[in-house]
C-alpha cells in the first residue's frame, strides 16, 4: 500500500492517522483513512454517498476515546478515489454491487495493517446499504451498527415508481451518466443550501465543520447522483429487502426527522433482525454523527457498548 493524503487538520481526527491508496480488483484506485489506536477492535466506517474520509475525523476521535480503532474509505467515484465519469461531480457507479470490490480490498488492508481485532461495521446512509450487502456476503465482523441506512430512498407517494422507471429507461437508452432529476454538479449540498433549511443536522457547529472541509478541499466533494446510480440503487434496495436478515448482531439508529432515506424500510428490515435493535432518535435528522452533542453521545455510547457486548461474536476471529 502506498501512502495517500489525509487532511487530518480538516478532519480533526486523532493523532497518528494515516491515508493509503488501495486498488480494487477492477483497477479502480481507492483511498482509506486509518486512525489505528484501539484496544477494543477496529470499526470499518462505511460512509454515505458524496462523503469522504475526513468527514469522520471527529467520529474517529469519539471512537478512539471509547477504545476503538477506525478505518474509513473513499468509495469509488467520490472523495479522492478515482472518479468514474468525465464529469467528476457526478455520483456514479455502474452497479451498486461494485462497491463490494471496494469492501474486499478494505478488509485486506485492515489485515495487512494488523489493525486490532475483532472487526466491526458502522454503515451510514449508502454505506449502510453497502454494509448490509457485505454482511450477506460474509464480512467478518462481530457486530454492526447503522446510522440512517439507505435500505430504501424516501420519495413521495407517486415519485418512487416514476424514478424507478425513468432512471431505468434512461440508462437503457445510454443516458445513465446524466444527473438524476432536480440534481446537478454545480456545488455540493452543504455549500448550496442554508443551515436553516438543511435536512442533515440541527447542530450549527457540525454544519460549519462540513462546510469548512468542502470549502478548503473542493476536490473531496460530489454533486448529484447519475441516473444509472439511482436505477441500480433502487434495484439493490429491493433485492436486499427480499432477503432474510443476516445473523450478525446489529443496532440501527434513525432520526425522527429523517427525510432522505425511508424510515419504513428501516423498520421493516429491523423487524426481521432477530438479534437487532432499532432506536428512533427524537429531533434527529439524517446525519446522526453530525447532530447535536447529546444525540452524538447517545449514538457513540450505545454503539460502543453494543460492540463490546458482542466482542466474541461468531466472526470476530
Amino acid at each position: 500500500m502506498d501512502s495517500a493524503p489525509l487532511y487530518n487538520e480538516l478532519a480533526e481526527g486523532p493523532n497518528g492517522g494515516a491515508g493509503y491508496w488501495l486498488t480494487a480488483p477492477d483497477g479502480v484506485r481507492l483511498r482509506i483513512g486509518v486512525w489505528p489506536e484501539g484496544t477494543e477492535g477496529t470499526i470499518f466506517l462505511f460512509p454515505g454517498r458524496t462523503e469522504y474520509v475526513e468527514k469522520y475525523g471527529r467520529a474517529a476521535q469519539d471512537f478512539n476515546a471509547r477504545g476503538f480503532a477506525v478505518l474509513s474509505v473513499d468509495w469509488r467515484g467520490q472523495g479522492l478515489a478515482d472518479r468514474l465519469l468525465d464529469d467528476p461531480m457526478v455520483g456514479h457507479v455502474d452497479h451498486l454491487t461494485d462497491y463490494q470490490k471496494d469492501v474486499e480490498v478494505v478488509l485486506r488492508a485492515a489485515d495487512n495493517l494488523a489493525l486490532p481485532k475483532p472487526y466491526y461495521l458502522l454503515g451510514h446512509s449508502m454505506g449502510g446499504c453497502i454494509g448490509l450487502r457485505a454482511l450477506h456476503e460474509g464480512l467478518p465482523v462481530a457486530a454492526a451498527s447503522f446510522s440512517g441506512p439507505m435500505w430504501d430512498i424516501q420519495f413521495g407517494p407517486f415519485a418512487r415508481p416514476f424514478a424507478q422507471v425513468f432512471s431505468s429507461m434512461a440508462t437503457n437508452f445510454g443516458k445513465g451518466h446524466m444527473y438524476a432529476p432536480t440534481t446537478s454538479g454545480d456545488v455540493t449540498y452543504v455549500l448550496n443550501d442554508p443551515f436553516e433549511d438543511n435536512n442533515l443536522t440541527h447542530d450549527l457547529q457540525m454544519w460549519e465543520y462540513m462546510t469548512a472541509q468542502a470549502t478548503a478541499r473542493p476536490e473531496l466533494t460530489l454533486g448529484g447522483p447519475s441516473l444509472r446510480w439511482l436505477s441500480t440503487a433502487l434495484l439493490e434496495c429491493s433485492v436486499l429487502a427480499a432477503k432474510p436478515a443476516p445473523k450478525v448482531p446489529a443496532i440501527t439508529f434513525v432520526g425522527e426527522a429523517e427525510t432522505i432515506v425511508s424510515k419504513q424500510a428501516i423498520a421493516i428490515q429491523m423487524r426481521k433482525w432477530r438479534n437487532g435493535d432499532l432506536y428512533l432518535l427524537p429531533k434527529c435528522r439524517h446525519e446522526v454523527m453530525m447532530e447535536t452533542s447529546d444525540l452524538r453521545t447517545e449514538f457513540y455510547d450505545r454503539t460502543a457498548q453494543f460492540f463490546k457486548d458482542h466482542a466474541k461474536g461468531r466472526n470476530a476471529a
